[in-house]
């Protein structure tokens, strides 16, 4: 079958062509195997430790996301991306939020599928809100913090969808102003055509969902292998003791909170037991919601992707707008007996 411009995978035939690994994959990871390797001595066993610890929880959830990414790429028609989440309406907020609820990877397997998803036609701030609300409203990790939090896991999850909604408005607002980056201009929204699976010759699928996989992984892949390494440093040197003495919840207590956050998000799967020591620790809500809230608002991995695939206002508009209500409704929780 001749494949035209409205077929689902008209974008991925154009180039069949597998890209080579980019130049910062290359180095990035040539350094994080070094630094892998080396860990493998006596010395540096904490290091090592940390680093299995953290590739053992996020392996599966970045390749999910890469995979997903490259079928994204070749398989979903742009207008259907845009009628679904390149619509300037606050139901495109919704819609946004609905997905990031069926996604079940963890914070950094989901920033693959939402540069995927901007690139297919999907508004800023739809991305923006899809960010937010994955990692913590997703129905893997909905179940994990019910594990830790039992029905006060509400509020968190709550608390999540409210920040996403609310930044994603604020985006809107932005947009509007022309003070963030414009969204990628795709096809119309009407212009929805899916070919049907039987006519997809399984060979070019093959091809265009690697070709699609490669290429996001050259934009991503490195940006997350230098988070998980900083975040296993931290694991390995930072004493447990030290988190539990000084994230009270207190002023000082949050702002500390913040800033850790910020250093060890990698993972939602892998942050969240950190996040119930705070929580049996400090015997309140609010700083484990900021430790939880205020890793994907402010993790450099993320900011850094939206700079890089987006643009650096995008990047910055993001913990400037998420980190005071994220700082608020902890002090709010804080206040909530539990």
């Amino acid at each position: 079958m001749t494949t035209t411009g409205h077929c689902c995978h008209a974008e991925a035939t154009d180039s069949k062509k597998i890209p080579r690994p980019g130049r910062r994959l290359v180095i990035v990871s040539a350094v994080f195997l070094a630094v892998l390797a080396a860990s493998f001595l006596e010395p540096l066993g904490a290091l090592n430790t940390s680093l299995l610890a953290y590739l053992g929880i996020v392996w599966w959830a970045v390749l999910l996301g890469l995979l997903l990414g490259g079928v994204i790429d070749y398989f979903v028609p742009s207008g259907f991306v845009v009628r679904l989440l390149g619509q300037r309406r606050k139901s495109t907020l919704i819609n946004a939020v609905f997905a990031g609820l069926l996604m079940s990877a963890c914070s950094h397997g989901i920033l693959a599928i939402a540069i995927q998803l901007y690139k297919k036609g999907a508004s800023v701030p739809a991305v923006i809100t899809f960010l937010l609300a994955s990692p913590w409203a997703n129905l893997p990790m909905t179940i994990l913090l019910f594990g830790f939090f039992g029905i006060h896991a509400l509020l968190i999850i709550g608390g999540a969808m409210l920040v996403a909604l609310t930044t994603g408005l604020v985006f809107m607002a932005l947009d509007r102003a022309g003070w963030i980056e414009p969204s990628v201009e795709r096809a119309d929204a009407d212009d929805v055509e899916w070919q049907a699976l039987r006519d997809v010759d399984a060979k070019d699928a093959l091809r265009g969902v690697t070709a699609g996989a490669v290429s996001l992984a050259n934009m991503v892949l490195w940006w997350i292998l230098i988070g998980i390494l900083a975040a296993a440093m931290i694991a390995a040197w930072v004493p447990q003791h030290w988190f539990m003495q000084y994230l009270g919840p207190d002023p000082l207590g949050m702002g500390v909170t913040l800033v850790f956050a910020t250093v060890l998000e990698v993972c939602s799967e892998g942050t969240s037991p950190i996040a119930f020591e705070i929580y049996d620790r400090v015997g309140v809500l609010g700083n484990p919601f900021v430790f939880l809230l205020a890793g994907v608002a402010t993790d450099y991995t993320e900011i850094g992707l939206l700079w890089s695939n987006i643009g650096r206002r995008t990047a910055l508009w993001l913990p400037a707008v998420t980190v005071p209500q994220i700082l608020l409704l902890g002090w709010l929780l804080n206040q909530v007996a539990v």
